[in-house]
C-alpha cells in the first residue's frame, strides 16, 4: 500500500514526494524525524501503519510538520481488504488535500490511484518480483522472473508485471548470464504485451529505451524514449537516472548532473540513484568520490555487478592495479562472463606495463563471434592502452553492424581518454552519438486556473460566506467542504486563497480562528471558561495547533495575549 500511495502523491505535479525506496531506508530505525527528514531534504513527514487481520484493513497516517516536529493532521481507517486500491485512492486523495491545506496550492484530481488489477495474489508475486528485481544480481533476478511469471498466471493484463519480465531478462542479456538473444527476445515480447496494454506507459518507454540502446545500439532513439518516459511522469526516479546516463556518456555532463540531481530529489537514498551519481562522478573524473559511493554500495550488497566494474575501472584508471588484480579475484565465476573477467584482466595487465600477449590472444578469438560485444570492447580498451588506434578504430568499423551497445558506453569511458586525441575521435562521436532531431526537454505543464476577474468574484464570495457564517468554527472544516458549501472547484478554492489572500488554506482558517478567540477572551461572560477551551470553541480541534497557530500569527502565547488586554 505504502508504495501505491507514494506513487499516488508524485501524480501531483507540484508536489515533491520522496520514492518508496529511499522512504524505506529508515523503515525499522529509530532515527528522530528531523535527522530524517534533514537525508531526504524534505519540510513535512507522511508517518503511517498498516495492520490486516482477516478480511480488514487498519490504516493511520499522520502528517508532521518538521520544523516544529507538530502533527497537524492524523486520520485512520478500517476497510475491506477487497476493496484495496479504493481504499489506496482515497487515502491518497485526502493526504494530498491536507498536504495542499498546508502548504500551499497544487490541483490534485479526484482520483489519484488506477486499480492496476483486481487479483490481490497478483499484485503480491509482482512486489516479490520487484523487490529480487532491485537487487541487480543474476539470482536474485532469476527469483524476480518467477515471481513475475507467477503474477501474470493469475492477472495476465498486469502490465508492472509484464515490464519486470523486460527488465529481468534485458539485465541478463546485457549482463551475460543468459543467451543474448533469446534473452532480448523474451523481454521484447513482454514489452509488446504492455505496449498494447498502454503505448504511453512511463515504465514501458524506460524498457524501450533501454531495448533500443542495448539491442539496436541506437542513442538517438533511445533518448527519445527516454525523454517521452519523463514526459508522461516527471518523479518516475528511474527515467531520471538514465537520462543522466545518456546525456553522461555523450559528454553532457551539465545535463547530466540536471537529470541526476532531480532523481536525487525524489530518490536519494536509493542504491540506483547511488549508482549513478557515482557513474556521474567517474565520468567526470571524480574518482575518489565516485569510489567512495561505490564501497558503501558494495558494503550494501556486494552483488552489485555495475558497482563492481566502475569500481575495477577506477583502481584501473587510478594506476591501483594490484587492488584491481585483487577485486577482481573474489568475483565469484558465477557473478561474471568469461569474456568480461578475460578483457578486464588483459586490461590490467596491459594498463600495468605487463601485457599479456596470451590473454590477448584469447580474447581477440571471442571477439571473432559478432555477438561477443564485451570481448569488442575491451579489445577496444586493450588497443587504446596500447597506443594502437589504428585497431581500435578498426573494432569500432566492425561491430557498428553488428550493433554493439557496449561500444557505446565504451567510447568516451575514461579509460579510453588517450584515443581522444586521434584525429577521427570527433567524426566517430558524432556517428556513434547522433540526434537525428533536436531534444525537446519535458516542461512542467502549467495548470489552467481562472483569469483576475473571475477570481476577484470567487474572493468576493468567499470572503461573504466566511463574514456571514463563520464555517471556521467547524473543527472538520476541510478545503474541499469549504469548496462544496462555496460551489467552487477545490482546485479554484486553493488556487484563490493561495494568489489574492497570500496564505495556504491553514494559515488562512487559523487566523479567522485566532481572531475568533480574542474576540471570546475578552468578553467577562466566557471568563469561566478556559483558554483552550475558547480556543475549541474558536474552531481549533487540539491544544498543540491551538497554541502552536496562536505564536505563530500573534508572536504571542494565548496566556501572553490574555494578560495584555487585562
Amino acid at each position: 500500500m505504502t508504495e501505491e500511495i507514494i506513487t499516488a502523491l508524485a501524480s501531483v505535479d507540484q508536489l515533491k514526494v520522496i520514492s518508496r525506496t529511499s522512504s524505506f531506508f529508515f523503515k525499522g530505525q529509530n532515527i528522530p524525524i528531523s535527522e530524517i527528514a534533514s537525508q531526504l531534504d524534505v519540510s513535512v513527514v507522511l508517518e503511517g501503519s498498516v495492520r490486516i487481520g482477516g478480511d480488514t484493513l487498519r490504516v493511520s497516517a499522520q502528517l508532521i510538520n518538521v520544523e516544529d516536529d507538530s502533527h497537524f493532521w492524523s486520520e485512520s481507517w478500517d476497510r475491506k481488504m477487497d476493496n484495496l486500491f479504493e481504499v489506496q485512492d482515497e487515502i491518497s486523495v485526502l493526504i494530498a488535500e491536507k498536504l495542499r491545506e498546508h502548504v500551499g496550492h497544487m490541483n490534485i484530481s479526484d482520483h489519484l490511484v488506477k486499480s492496476p488489477t483486481k487479483n490481490l495474489d497478483a499484485y503480491e508475486h509482482y512486489l516479490k518480483g520487484r523487490f529480487h528485481l532491485n537487487k541487480w544480481n543474476p539470482e536474485d533476478i532469476n527469483k524476480a522472473i518467477d515471481q513475475f511469471e507467477l503474477a501474470l498466471k493469475q492477472d495476465n493484463q498486469l502490465i508492472e508485471a509484464h515490464l519486470g519480465l523486460a527488465d529481468g531478462y534485458s539485465f541478463l542479456a546485457v549482463a551475460g548470464f543468459a543467451p543474448r538473444e533469446a534473452s532480448w527476445l523474451k523481454a521484447m515480447e513482454s514489452m509488446n504485451v504492455a505496449r498494447e496494454l498502454d503505448s504511453e506507459h512511463a515504465g514501458l518507454n524506460y524498457m524501450l529505451a533501454n531495448q533500443a540502446f542495448f539491442t539496436e545500439a541506437n542513442y538517438s532513439e533511445a533518448m527519445v524514449y527516454a525523454l517521452k518516459s519523463v514526459k508522461s511522469r516527471p518523479n518516475y526516479p528511474e527515467a531520471q537516472q538514465y537520462l543522466s546516463f545518456l546525456f553522461g556518456i555523450r559528454g553532457d555532463m551539465e545535463k547530466s548532473k540536471e537529470h541526476l540531481m532531480f532523481a536525487k530529489s525524489i530518490d536519494p537514498l536509493n542504491p540506483e540513484t547511488r549508482f549513478y551519481e557515482a557513474y556521474y562522478l567517474y565520468r567526470t573524473r571524480e574518482f575518489e568520490q565516485a569510489k567512495s559511493i561505490l564501497v558503501g554500495l558494495l558494503n550494501q550488497n556486494d552483488k552489485n555487478l555495475p558497482a563492481l566494474f566502475v569500481y575495477l575501472y577506477i583502481a584501473i584508471k587510478t594506476g591501483a592495479y594490484s587492488e584491481a588484480k585483487e577485486k577482481l579475484g573474489q568475483i565469484p565465476d558465477q557473478l561474471m562472463a568469461p569474456d568480461e573477467r578475460l578483457g578486464i584482466a588483459c586490461l590490467i595487465a596491459q594498463a600495468s606495463g605487463d601485457p599479456d600477449e596470451t590473454s590477448l590472444q584469447k580474447l581477440q578469438e571471442y571477439g571473432e563471434d559478432p555477438s561477443a560485444h564485451r570481448a569488442h570492447s575491451y579489445l577496444f580498451l586493450n588497443y587504446v592502452e596500447r597506443n594502437d588506434y589504428d585497431a581500435a578504430f578498426d573494432i569500432l568499423d566492425k561491430v557498428f553492424s553488428s550493433k554493439s551497445s557496449v561500444l557505446l558506453l565504451t567510447f568516451t569511458d575514461p579509460l579510453a581518454d588517450m584515443i581522444r586525441q586521434d584525429k577521427r575521435w570527433q567524426d566517430y562521436h558524432q556517428k556513434i552519438y547522433a540526434i537525428q532531431t533536436r531534444v525537446n526537454e519535458p516542461v512542467n505543464k502549467v495548470p489552467s486556473v481562472p483569469d483576475e476577474q473571475v477570481g476577484k468574484e470567487f474572493l468576493e464570495r468567499l470572503q461573504s460566506f466566511m463574514e456571514k457564517e463563520k464555517p471556521y468554527l467547524d473543527p472538520t472544516l476541510s478545503l474541499r467542504s469549504l469548496a462544496e458549501q462555496i460551489e467552487v472547484h477545490p482546485n479554484q478554492l486553493s488556487w484563490l486563497i493561495n494568489e489574492f489572500v497570500g496564505q495556504n488554506f491553514n494559515e488562512y482558517i487559523n487566523r479567522k480562528r485566532v481572531e475568533h478567540f480574542k474576540q471570546l477572551v475578552v468578553d467577562p461572560s466566557n471568563s469561566h471558561i478556559s483558554l483552550v477551551g475558547l480556543g475549541f470553541e474558536s474552531g481549533f480541534n487540539s491544544k498543540t495547533v491551538f497554541n502552536t497557530a496562536f505564536k505563530k500569527i500573534t508572536g504571542l502565547t494565548p496566556k501572553a495575549y490574555q494578560k495584555s488586554q487585562s
